[in-house]
């Protein structure tokens, strides 16, 4: 479904140019769940919104579903992002407007007539458990109840990929619980490749098939999740996994679980 090659991506700062992605090159299948984790600042989220554009590459190609998105007009970007949802840490939703409202902004921006937009808003809503909210307004629901919304409203145009960048870095273990039950809900039944950007990995072992490790604007290490955890090659990843058994293991000091 997305296939990255020599993806390079450099920022010019008053300081000078700052390379922030080196060389990537990276093959996600169709209707994976896919994770890629990195420490703040190793490139992870400028990767993630190069893939649908937010970000210009400096160079190299991001083809999805077999096409070359660096290539496309304007115009035919549009067409393209119809087809690639967002979920953001920061909910990203419209105070001044309801639920419905929220999840119908994208289908009115893309042109559907209203009776289309009431049905496909009420079955989003029904997929992310939140037909009793469609009259809320943001500042009612919870941090869960809102990134739900930020879910739905990436699903609206039914898209065939789902990027996620630290979708649950804000919310409570038992909160991030549900929304990750709530994706892997989402990718059996619709069948949606989900690309999964976090610096949680209890999250990526928990959701994800395969994982990518960026250090420093580079991947180091890729492979099943079982693969990287069992045996990590990268400091990054070794890092990360002696921070999670750590976390994991018994407080022998207060006798009670650490997590």
């Amino acid at each position: 479904m997305i296939t990255i090659k020599n993806l390079n991506k450099t920022f010019k700062t008053s300081q000078g140019e700052v390379q922030v992605l080196k060389n990537i090159n990276l093959k996600i299948e169709k209707g994976d769940i896919f994770g890629v984790i990195g420490f703040s600042g190793a490139g992870k989220s400028t990767m993630l919104r190069c893939i649908n554009r937010l970000e210009e590459p400096t160079s190299g190609s991001i083809f999805i579903g077999g096409k070359d998105i660096t290539l496309l007009s304007k115009s035919e970007l549009r067409e393209v992002r119809k087809k690639i949802g967002i979920i953001f840490q920061q909910f990203n939703l419209f105070d001044s407007m309801t639920v419905f409202e929220n999840v119908a902004f994208p289908l009115k921006v893309a042109g559907y007539p209203k009776e289309k937009i009431g049905r496909r808003v009420k079955e989003i809503l029904e997929l992310v458990e939140l037909s009793d909210k469609i009259q809320a307004y943001p500042a009612q629901l919870s941090g869960g109840q809102k990134q739900r919304v930020g879910i739905a409203r990436a699903l609206a145009n039914e898209p065939d990929v789902l990027l996620s960048d630290e979708a649950t870095s804000s919310l409570d273990p038992q909160t991030t619980y549900s929304i990750l039950e709530l994706l892997k809900n989402i990718n059996d039944k619709l069948k949606i490749t989900i690309v999964l950007i976090t610096h949680e990995l209890e999250v990526v072992k928990y959701i994800c098939n395969n994982m990518a490790v960026i250090e420093n604007g580079e991947i180091v290490e890729f492979g099943t999740t079982d693969s990287v955890f069992l045996n990590p090659k990268s400091d990054t990843s070794k890092k990360f996994v002696n921070i999670l058994n750590h976390f994991s293991s018994r407080d022998t000091y207060s006798g009670r679980d650490v997590i």
